[in-house]
Formats: structure tokens, C-alpha cells, sequence
């Protein structure tokens, strides 16, 4: 075991590459299978990097470090998968520590800000919240989106406190919108495993002043199976703080009837790419069916988001989703641009 997660494992006896490769595939394959774990359905899954003891190259160090950045690379390229290594690998681990070296440097320069995307409630019309999205402003490399940096964070151990920054700022933000409206932030599994969450979560709403009734936490699938034990225990903490949860991207992982049992969640957003072929798809349409009927008898609010089209605003309407988020109601803007959102606009744009 080298890391809280991470094991390493040594191949005797093979004399090819594909033996390697069908070794690493059968490790995955029988860690992503189910596990029972008292009473519970655990999946867990597992990425592989490999390196190979040739003449010359047998250092213990170098070799742990070789098949590190290979489980690197394979963990980019998605879940489940493997890799071998090879050498152009150490040009991704030297613009990685680059990355992490100016990352750091943004926490203590607060080259971050947030960007907001309004949220609409189609059952009155109204402005229901806003979904708050962090963006790099890097002197460097100009705006950068989360995906080019929230993996890096998350790694490194940075994300702890990026989280921070960002729940205390959305928060210090949506004192200045008019009540009830709500911010939603996304944590991920990475950041619910703190466990000084909720202790966290209940000084920066005591700092900002925020109603926890405003505060929206939107997690993914990945959350509830990473510690069934340990997710329970925050949620609860959260819920008792009246923090909203919201369960995000629902449908695409491992989604499953019994986490909606589990877990207490009060929001379901389906996912937008079952809302991109909505016009088309019966089976998307069946989908936000379901969904929509199962929160309406569970008191669940459910939400869609990546509406882009007219269209899709009135299938969603029509089978009674409760939120809509997406271009066509509106883009992330940053906080002064949100003001005029609520200047007599009491229903979202639709054209």
C-alpha cells in the first residue's frame, strides 16, 4: 500500500507487453464489480499504471515514479482504464507541477472569482438561485475553466481550501441578491471526505450571515460510494445545519433507487445529456418522466440543466420538473451582471 488509496503490485513471469495489459485489465474489471459491504452495494473502481523491469532500469524509486505517472495519465483518459508509461509522461508531470506551483500561488493572490447561472423555478416563474462556478483569472493563462485545474487541486491536496474560499465568497455574494434566493456549490468527493466539513460549512455561514436555507451543496454519485458511513454522517450534519443537498448529474454513474432512500437528499438534477437529445430521444423523455414523477411522490425537487432550447424549456415544463438551468435561461456572469436579473424579471428569458 502506497497512499490512502493507491497499491502497488508486483508481475512476475511476464515476457510481453499484452500480458501486462490483460493483467491490469483483469485487476479493474474485478474491483469494479459490486462488493457487499454490511448490507450495503459498494462500488469502487480502479485505474492501473504500468512500468516495466527491464536490464538497466530496475531502481525501486524510478519505477514507483514511472508507473505513478502512467496511473496519472489513465486517470485522465477516464474511469477504468490503464496505461503503460512512457517517457513524453515526464513532460506532463513537469507542466503539472508547474500548474500546481501557479495554483498555489492564486490561493495567496485570490486569483479566483466566481461566476453565477441563474437557476429558474417553473412552477411560479420566478428566479429560484443561482449555481456558482469557479474560474482561474491567471495573469498568465487568462480565464481558466474548472475542468483545466480542479484535478490538479484535488491531488495536490489544494482543494481543501480552494473549497473555502469558494463556499465563503458564494456565500458573502448572495447576501447582497434579495431573499429567498439560493447559491448552489459543487463539492466533490475529494472535498466530502474532509472531515471538517460541516464544522466549516457552519463558521462561514455564521461569518456571512447566509440563511443555511439558502445554501445549496450539490454533490455527484461519486460521493456515495466513496464512504457510505462518512457521507451519511456529513450529510446529516449538513442537513441538521439546514444546508439544502442537491444530488448533481443524476443518471450518468452509478445512480440507483436505494441512494434516494439512503442518502438525504432534497434536489435531483438530471443530467444534461439526457436533456440535449430530449426532442428526439423517446427514451430521455422516459427518463425526465420518471425522475419528475419519483421527486414529485418523494418531495424531492427535481431540476434539469443544460437547457439550450425552447423546445426542451417546454417537455420540461410539460412533465413538471421543478428547475430549469441552462444557456437558453442563461450563462454563468459574474455577480454584478446578476443584479439585473432581479429588476422586475420574473420569469426566464425563452427566446
Amino acid at each position: 500500500r502506497l497512499g490512502g488509496d493507491e497499491f502497488a503490485c508486483i508481475a512476475r513471469r511476464l515476457n510481453k507487453k499484452d500480458q501486462a495489459e490483460k493483467l491490469a485489465q483483469r485487476i479493474i474489471a474485478a474491483l469494479s464489480k459490486p462488493f457487499h459491504v454490511d448490507g450495503h452495494v459498494v462500488l469502487i473502481g480502479a485505474s492501473v499504471g504500468i512500468d516495466f523491469i527491464t536490464k538497466g532500469k530496475n531502481n525501486p524509486e524510478e519505477l514507483i515514479r514511472n508507473a505513478d505517472l502512467a496511473l496519472y495519465d489513465a486517470k485522465n483518459n477516464g474511469r477504468g482504464m490503464f496505461s503503460v508509461y512512457h517517457s513524453e509522461l515526464h513532460e506532463t508531470l513537469t507542466h503539472r507541477r508547474r500548474l500546481e506551483a501557479e495554483l498555489r500561488e492564486a490561493l495567496a493572490n485570490e486569483e479566483f472569482e466566481l461566476h453565477y447561472q441563474p437557476q429558474y423555478d417553473l412552477r411560479n416563474r420566478t428566479l429560484y438561485g443561482f449555481e456558482a462556478l469557479v474560474r482561474w483569472s491567471s495573469p498568465r493563462r487568462g480565464l481558466v475553466p474548472p475542468n483545466e485545474f480542479i484535478a490538479i487541486c484535488e491531488e495536490s491536496g489544494l482543494i481543501n481550501e480552494l473549497s473555502k474560499w469558494v463556499l465563503r465568497r458564494a456565500c458573502r455574494d448572495a447576501m447582497t441578491w434579495p431573499q429567498p434566493v439560493s447559491v448552489a456549490v459543487n463539492l466533490s468527493p475529494t472535498e466530502f471526505r474532509n472531515k471538517q466539513l460541516v464544522s466549516a460549512v457552519r463558521e462561514i455561514l455564521s461569518e456571512t450571515g447566509l440563511a443555511p436555507a439558502r445554501l445549496d451543496i450539490e454533490i455527484t454519485e461519486g460521493v456515495m460510494i466513496s464512504d457510505v458511513a462518512n457521507t451519511l454522517s456529513v450529510m446529516s450534519g449538513l442537513r441538521t445545519l439546514g444546508v439544502s443537498i442537491s444530488l448533481d448529474v443524476f443518471g450518468t454513474g452509478y445512480s440507483s433507487l436505494s441512494y434516494i432512500r439512503q442518502f438525504p437528499v432534497n434536489k435531483i438534477k438530471i443530467d444534461k445529456c439526457f436533456i440535449s437529445d430530449l426532442e428526439e430521444s423517446n427514451y430521455s423523455l422516459a427518463i425526465i418522466r420518471a425522475v419528475s414523477g419519483l421527486c414529485s411522490s418523494l418531495g424531492i425537487t427535481s431540476a434539469a440543466e443544460g437547457v439550450e432550447t425552447k423546445a426542451q424549456y417546454d417537455i420540461l415544463d410539460a412533465e413538471r420538473c421543478d428547475i430549469v438551468q441552462g444557456y437558453l435561461t442563461g450563462r454563468p456572469i459574474p455577480l454584478a451582471e446578476t443584479f439585473s436579473l432581479f429588476e422586475g424579471e420574473t420569469t426566464p428569458r425563452s427566446t
